[in-house]
């Protein structure tokens, strides 16, 4: 028989039993939909981390001060000032852009309403070395701050938080700690950045913050903007050198302060969430070998309700070989037709999620060819034994059977 042919018999053969088929097929459906999806959602996390990483624009360390045990309790080591800050400007050349900032939590409040916001002390150069672009407005200058003027600009999310919106903030007096604010700018949104949505933030003039808000010289953190081509183990050596001179700290001695990479925690978010889409499409794989056992008893039950066929078969000259072959076939189709109705299923799914839940999510063709190659391979392993009974079946005893 040629392999065309058998192919259209088995295909006849799906057809006769159309609703055992369906059930027969349903664990290879449910397994290869399965796969496609988690895989669909492992990378559309991947490629969500990875425009959160591109946002960070240049690459930017951050240097805070570092803590110490006493007594069971963690004790600050030493603190950051500006001082700190103009010494890495000046002392590492890999560095290109400095931000010294000084932050808290402080009440906001804009007409009768009132937010407990983060505000940030920074340096004019902030949305150069941060990435950050604005939607309205302007950022403050080198002149506001050294003035010391009262502006501010907001994150994307606080006119919403704040009862207003983007447009009708901007010109608008906010109160922060009591002291009104001119709302200068509205920075495009960039979503959370580590820990922190960013979007809630609000930025004012360094020195406007270190005199007239906060009252404290000391630094929360100092951002460090890297040149292009240096790498992070050059910088980090650079501002460690630095830094441990302007501590004073002598050789051997541990540092009072740490050195990171904010995209580290993008880094290990995304390596989390590889891991979590391995682990489920691994899960959802077991649908598959479900699914196999579930076409090999069919096949068995296919074997005993065709015996008769079987054995006029021989009787007429068909070989072990073709008969074994003729099964297998069976089987395989059944598995590639259950993968390319998964294949849809989970297509279909993927496309809803991602509308409803407004996720990333990205179907990856490697995906649907090694699921749809896997469910033929099911069928091929699982269609053997069946295929093996049918073809040792004696011929004589076959065509007696009732």
């Amino acid at each position: 028989m040629l392999f065309a042919e058998m192919i259209l018999v088995a295909l006849q053969s799906v057809r006769a039993n159309l609703f055992r088929a369906f059930l027969t097929m349903l664990g290879i459906i449910i397994g290869v939909a399965s796969v496609i999806t988690m895989i669909a959602i492992g990378s559309g996390a991947k490629a969500a981390v990875d425009q959160q990483i591109d946002q960070l624009g240049a690459s930017v360390l951050s240097v805070r001060a570092g803590s110490f045990m006493r007594m069971g309790v963690a004790k600050s080591g030493a603190i950051l000032t500006i001082k700190d800050a103009d010494a890495i400007a000046t002392g590492a050349p890999s560095v290109i852009g400095v931000v010294p900032e000084i932050a808290g939590q402080l009440q906001i409040k804009l007409g009768n309403r009132n937010e407990n916001l983060r505000v940030a002390g920074v340096t004019a150069n902030f949305p150069a070395v941060q990435g950050y672009t604005l939607s309205r407005g302007r950022s403050f200058s080198n002149g506001d701050d050294a003035s010391r003027r009262a502006v501010a600009v907001v994150g994307a999310s606080v006119a919403a938080k704040l009862g207003s919106s983007e447009a009708a903030i901007l010109g608008q007096t906010i109160y922060i700690k009591g002291i009104a604010f001119e709302v200068v700018g509205v920075f495009a949104e960039k979503g959370a950045s580590g820990f922190r949505n960013v979007d809630e933030q609000l930025w004012i003039p360094f020195y406007t913050g270190r005199y007239r808000v906060f009252g404290v010289g000391q630094l929360e953190s100092i951002s460090a903007q890297m040149a292009p081509g240096s790498t992070v183990e050059r910088s980090i050596v650079e501002i460690e050198r630095v830094m441990r001179r302007e501590h004073q700290i002598q050789p051997g001695k541990d540092n009072d302060f740490s050195i990171s990479d904010p995209r580290q925690f993008f880094n290990v978010r995304e390596a989390a969430a590889n891991i979590f889409a391995i682990l489920l499409a691994g899960i959802a794989s077991i649908s598959l070998v479900v699914g196999g056992i579930g076409i090999m008893n069919i096949m068995l039950v296919t074997v005993t309700e065709r015996t008769k066929e079987i054995g006029i078969r021989k009787a007429l000259g068909a070989s072990q070989r073709s008969i074994m072959l003729q099964f297998v076939v069976e089987a395989m189709v059944l598995c590639m037709l259950g993968g390319a109705a998964g294949i849809a299923l989970g297509a279909g799914i993927t496309t809803l999620v991602a509308r409803i839940a407004g996720w990333n999510m990205a179907i990856s063709p490697t995906a649907v060819a090694l699921a749809f190659c896997f469910s033929a391979a099911v069928g091929l392993f699982f269609g053997i034994w069946p295929a093996r009974k049918a073809a040792r079946l004696d011929p004589i005893e076959a065509l007696r059977y009732e």
